[in-house]
């Protein structure tokens, strides 16, 4: 008779998934308390979203030297070569990151979690992945971040196209070339306006599908040399407290008035400082009410609609890309950065295609169909997002108390959290950087940090109480839902149809995934929570 093959069961203290900024440094958080822990990552190497997204023009839009760990043994040695680091930049980082804290012994890579299963009875989480791995684990770490389930479009015949089809978060790693090609972007957000800048200063016909207009405002580009730092390394620690400390996660916050406040001629003044620092300060560092009212969040679309009709030559496209009646509520969708994507526009071999003016029909062997006409491509590129905020959870089939399933959950009502950390009836199951927390209203390594070190924490005085579960309760957990919306709602987010609002992705229901109310007030929730016995939550099997 033939053996039987006995199924190898790794245990551990804690599962990590990710291998972005949370799941990295809650790896090395954890791994110096002790724990026996591992993280999994489904790709090949660290960088989280920055793994992924290496197509042209991708960068990150936080400044330097915002985007990194506040780890002195880091940043003492780091060096970055941009203001605003590519995506190469990037990934070199997460190296050194990985090399300083000799992370890869307790890394797996290609390793792609399918289901992750509470035992009851073992206070446990059973974790399977694709390649045939078993984890029983005390806590589950689930750091999948905001993007990392992409999102296609419903388009007819999307599979017959004979040219290279490719989203953005896929670009392969083998450079395509693509000088003299004839090549579609479709989407306008963060990501096509990074590509489509890019790409028209390579490719030889260049047309952008746009679905809604974005408001990107002016990165101010730096380059340094190897002996210019953004901040000098002598104020990098108070530095790195300021960001802690900020409304969204940076060294700034808004200004502490109102828009009309000013005068008119001080507001425009006040405007145009803001403009010129070439970053999020125009967006996030701008007047209190700018995106609480509607008169004043018009005030700060005039200036931008003023800057963007000024760089574009054809009427039309005044119109289609600075319309004269706003679209939506400014900053109310992702505000993205750009150097030079306006002005592409005046060139005669880069062309805006209006969905709403002329819809896809279908894909094509040859291109897309519009209802006006066909457009032959070599190369289409979707830059159509993601199942942003939860979709990085909802894919893996997680069960919790009862069997319950986090994504039927989910689909009930949207995202339902406590405190944006953890969900009623689903033990020793933490996140970071996901649904119902400042997330993508906070740069994220500040929030990689907090919620790691508040994670770590948990689990520290679980240990020493000899508790073996914590799980939040179900009336806490709908206070913190009330809460969120009650923010958003104060807001004009709500407004405007975004991924903010989990809009864009059919049947997810309608609700806020952010926390709008600031990482200042995000803490205080936090650590009242801890300083009051972890109130909201309950405790199950005693150890000791």
């Amino acid at each position: 008779m033939g053996s039987i093959e006995v199924k190898k069961v790794e245990e551990l203290d804690a599962l990590i998934i990710g291998a972005g900024f949370s799941g990295v440094y809650q790896l090395k958080r954890l791994r110096d308390g002790g724990y026996n822990v591992k993280l999994v990552e489904a790709g090949s190497d660290y960088g989280g979203i920055w793994y992924w997204n290496r197509y042209p023009g991708a960068r990150v839009d936080s400044h330097a030297p915002h985007y990194q760990f506040s780890a002195p043994e880091l940043w003492q040695n780091w060096h970055w070569k941009q203001r605003f680091p590519d995506h190469t930049q990037l990934r070199a980082y997460f190296r050194f990151v990985a090399e300083k804290w000799d992370l890869r012994k307790d890394t797996y890579f290609d390793t792609y979690v399918s289901s992750a299963i509470w035992d009851e009875a073992q206070y446990k989480w059973i974790i399977e992945t694709k390649d045939g791995r078993t984890f029983r684990t005390t806590f589950f770490l689930a750091h999948t971040g905001i993007s990392a389930s992409r999102q296609y479009p419903d388009w007819k015949g999307i599979d017959s196209f004979k040219g290279l089809i490719v989203h953005s978060s896929y670009w392969p790693h083998d450079e395509p070339d693509l000088k003299g090609k004839r090549v579609a972007v479709v989407g306008t957000g963060s990501t096509g306006v990074q590509l489509a800048h890019t790409l028209s200063t390579m490719v030889g016909d260049l047309t952008v599908f746009q679905r809604t207009p974005a408001l990107p405002i002016y990165m101010g580009q730096v380059d340094y040399a190897d002996d210019e730092e953004p901040v000098p390394k002598s104020e990098l620690a108070k530095f790195f407290k300021d960001r802690s400390e900020g409304y969204w996660g940076f060294d700034f916050g808004f200004l502490n008035k109102g828009t009309f406040e000013d005068t008119e001629a001080d507001r425009l003044a006040n405007y145009e400082r803001l403009w010129k620092k070439g970053d999020f300060t125009y967006w996030l560092g701008t007047y209190t009410d700018m995106m609480f009212t509607e008169e004043a969040n018009y005030e700060a679309y005039k200036f931008w609609r003023a800057k963007t009709r000024a760089r574009l030559n054809d009427p039309r496209l005044k119109e289609l890309l600075a319309p004269t009646k706003q679209p939506y509520p400014f900053g109310c969708k992702r505000v993205p950065l750009e150097r030079g994507y306006f002005e592409m526009f005046n060139e005669p071999y880069v062309h805006l295609v209006d969905v709403n003016e002329t819809p896809v029909v279908e894909v094509t062997e040859k291109g897309i169909r519009t209802t006006e006409k066909e457009i032959e491509f070599d190369v289409i590129i979707l830059a159509t997002g993601f199942d942003a905020v939860t979709g990085g959870l909802t894919k893996v089939d997680i069960r919790g108390i009862g069997g319950r399933s986090l994504k039927d959950k989910f689909q009930e009502r949207g995202p339902t959290t406590y405190c944006g950390i953890s969900i009623a009836g689903f033990p020793n199951l933490f996140f970071s950087y996901g649904p119902q927390s400042p997330a993508a209203f906070c740069n994220g390594p500040t929030c990689a940090e907090l919620q790691g070190n508040w994670i770590a924490d948990v689990m520290n005085n679980l240990r020493r109480a000899g508790i073996r579960s914590i799980v939040a309760d179900e009336a806490s957990e709908k206070d913190w839902i009330e809460h969120v919306e009650k923010v958003a709602y104060a807001s004009l987010l709500p407004k405007a149809k975004s991924w903010y609002m989990g809009d864009g992705v059919p049947g997810k229901p309608r609700a806020s995934q952010m926390y709008l109310g600031g990482l200042p007030s995000y803490q205080e929730k936090l650590k009242s929570c801890a300083s009051n016995g972890y109130k909201g939550f309950h405790f199950e099997g005693l150890t000791v």
